[in-house]
């Protein structure tokens, strides 16, 4: 769910039906983060905050899933401090 596709990941060898670029972190929050962990803390903060500003664009992106299995795409090598975490967080909630 990143705004930048994953590096060494072809687009067309993976079948999605959506690439949810709405609910990825601003431009400007991931530069101002730049996966520094020391900034984990007010990152979460700010991302959440900002998808508390989209609320309803990601109800409505969750709610076309129904059934199906979403998989949270990303390209950090840090699995302990990517945005993909909060937004699993955030999307459970809504649930």
């Amino acid at each position: 769910m990143d705004r930048l596709w994953p590096r060494g990941i072809s687009k067309k060898d993976v079948d999605l039906d959506a690439h949810w670029t709405d609910c990825a972190p601003s431009d400007g929050l991931r530069k101002w983060f730049s996966h520094d962990p020391v900034k984990w803390a007010d990152f979460r903060k700010k991302y959440l905050h900002e998808l508390s500003q989209n609320r309803e664009r990601v109800r409505v992106l969750l709610e076309g899933v129904g059934k199906d299995k979403l998989v949270l795409l990303y390209g950090a090598k840090d699995e302990a401090h990517t945005h993909a975490r909060v937004l699993k967080e955030y999307l459970e909630k809504l649930k």
